[in-house]
């Protein structure tokens, strides 16, 4: 709910200020990242652990963590984005530890709610990440263009 909300202002914010190619990253790394979580989790079938009580109700499936996957692809995405808007190496640095920091967060949460196995965060935040890095070249490409100019 938090991260639908997230990229939904993020989109909306950046169709408004007029950066399209920015919101249409956020919007496709988000929704790509969903589906492709649903499809893995469907795709290995992996129950939830049931060793210990869970400290949240939860009935999906359990690998990849879904939290975990679409944490890492949304805010590595929004990072490596804002970033791009600074200038100096420390502040993109500081941008980008932030992004991964909450990301681990999130997946540790996972694992001390007893919703998911260490594998299955594992697993979300590989995932995630190269899904992220596979919309950060896409946006690299798409997003250098414009900056270029018409003649290259």
């Amino acid at each position: 709910m938090v991260l639908s909300f997230l990229v939904l202002s993020v989109v909306i914010y950046l169709f408004m200020t007029g950066k399209w190619k920015y919101a249409v990253t956020v919007a496709g790394a988000s929704a790509s990242g969903m589906i492709l979580s649903e499809g893995l989790k469907l795709g290995f079938g992996r129950p939830r652990p049931e060793l210990v009580p869970q400290l949240a109700e939860v009935h999906s499936l359990s690998f990849p963590s879904g939290h975990a996957m679409l944490s890492a692809v949304i805010y590595l995405t929004l990072g490596a984005l804002l970033a791009r808007f600074h200038k100096r190496k420390r502040e993109r640095a500081l941008i980008m530890l932030y992004a991964v920091l909450v990301t681990i967060m999130v997946g540790v949460s996972r694992v001390y709610l007893g919703v998911h196995w260490p594998t299955d965060v594992l697993a979300g935040w590989a995932l995630g990440a190269a899904w992220a890095a596979l919309w950060w070249l896409f946006a690299w490409r798409f997003l250098r263009d414009k900056e270029a100019g018409p003649n290259g």
